[in-house]
């Protein structure tokens, strides 16, 4: 039986140990020999084993320096463990003489990291295919939302700007060594073919200040924008001035910036 390290709570570390949902997670993977795998947090390893027989390259990214009797074993010629934070990590020179075709990153997120992580990477100068993340069930929510629900907000469309985000299924925190205090899910984010028409600094920045108050209206919350040019679009929509933004889809706040002028 395969001996568990104390968990860390410094480090948000909950070790997943159900052998059923670590499969589950690497067949959603469709990596082969020719890819690259980034994998975040592999702890003791029980995902990275599945992962190696993709014969994929592999690169794990691990703070946590007690795990090296469970992780250094793992290494080959195409697995290298970093012990580093991936937040601070330089993963573009990491990865720049590798010869990988497609580029996958997996990892049991720490859940009060987990946004910053997930910016950080998209902020990346990397061609991602497909992430692969355990988050909590409730973030997972807030991240496949759509229009007209309470979980909807400016991430939602942060996320959606770049991927396709779809939730795989639920992970009980039964699943874990220790019992974390909430439910986990399965996210996938699939790089979208082609990203929408619009300006995406002035995107964001509409979408942040769109959603400042979510109690608020759109009028109120971007009364410092051309306001008439807004109605416009809204209108064409059948949307009325004194909509929310959690009402409003992407095709709406996208013909709302591009309906706009930005000053320099």
């Amino acid at each position: 039986m395969v001996r568990l390290v104390k968990a860390k709570k410094s480090l948000g570390q909950n070790f997943l140990i159900d052998q059923n949902i670590i499969n589950k997670i690497s067949d959603s993977i469709k990596a082969d020999y020719q890819d690259l795998i980034i994998e975040i947090g592999p702890g003791q390893g029980a995902l990275t084993k599945k992962l190696k027989l993709k014969n994929s390259f592999l690169i794990c990214y691990e703070v946590d320096l007690d795990l090296q009797e469970f992780l250094l074993p793992l290494e080959d010629s195409k697995t290298k463990i970093i012990w580093q934070d991936i937040l601070t990590s330089n993963i573009e020179e990491d990865v720049k003489d590798i010869p990988y075709e497609n580029l996958y990153i997996v990892g049991n997120l720490p859940y009060y990291i987990t946004t910053p992580i997930i910016k950080h990477l998209i902020n990346l100068k990397l061609n991602i295919k497909e992430m692969i993340f355990m988050v909590q069930d409730e973030v997972a929510d807030r991240f496949i939302a759509l229009p007209k629900n309470k979980e909807y907000g400016s991430m939602t469309l942060f996320l959606k700007y770049y991927f396709n985000v779809e939730k795989l299924f639920k992970v009980s925190k039964n699943c874990f060594n220790p019992i974390p205090k909430v439910e986990s899910a399965i996210i996938k984010m699939t790089k979208r073919d082609k990203l929408p028409v619009v300006n995406k600094e002035n995107y964001f920045k509409i979408i942040n200040d769109s959603f400042r108050m979510k109690r608020k209206t759109l009028k109120n919350n971007l009364k410092d924008y051309d306001f008439l040019k807004i109605k416009e679009v809204l209108e064409k929509y059948g949307l009325d001035e004194n909509v929310r933004a959690e009402e409003i889809d992407e095709e709406v706040f996208i013909e709302i910036v591009n309906n706009l002028h930005f000053g320099k």
